[in-house]
């Protein structure tokens, strides 16, 4: 078994989820989630597929998110995995839509920060292992970065 990283290519302003599921048809039920989770959302969607001519499939209302889904995908070639990259949307606006869809299995990540992969590479093929998501923590917040994290959700519209 070997082990890479395979870091994820981004635009600063582009949220991703990476997730894995079962069954072909995912692209294009991640399709239908998507649209109908928010009216403004721009995204695409690439899916390795798992077996027979095993392509990245991709979809998307976005082509530029929909070339750049697909191109990460296939720089992860593991088995039914997929990428969501979107903007004008959270991951917090579509994860329980995409969650729920029958045939995903698990969610690995859901961030606008840089994120590399581990994946496991064997003579069957390759899977993840684990997302690296973000910097390593430095500190316990203080009062002051308590009031500094509450306006910040207000500020964006997550509180009142």
């Amino acid at each position: 078994m070997e082990l890479k990283t395979v870091k994820i290519e981004k635009p600063g302003d582009i949220n991703i989820v990476i997730g894995q599921s079962h069954f072909i048809k995912t692209v294009e039920d991640i399709y239908e989630a998507m649209v109908t989770s928010s009216p403004n959302i721009k995204f695409g969607v690439g899916f390795c597929e798992s077996s027979g001519p095993c392509l990245v499939r991709t979809e998307g209302n976005d082509d530029e998110l929909k070339n750049l889904a697909g191109k990460n995908a296939l720089s992860l070639s593991c088995g039914h995995t997929f990428i969501i990259m979107m903007k004008n949307a959270f991951p917090v606006n579509v994860l329980n839509t995409v969650k729920n869809i029958s045939e995903v299995c698990s969610i690995y990540c859901a961030t606008a920060n840089d994120a590399e992969v581990i994946v496991a590479e064997t003579e069957k093929g390759r899977g993840i292992l684990g997302v690296v998501d973000g910097e390593k923590s430095k500190g316990i917040e203080s009062e002051n970065d308590v009031k500094e994290r509450k306006a910040f959700l207000r500020r964006i519209g997550y509180k009142r």
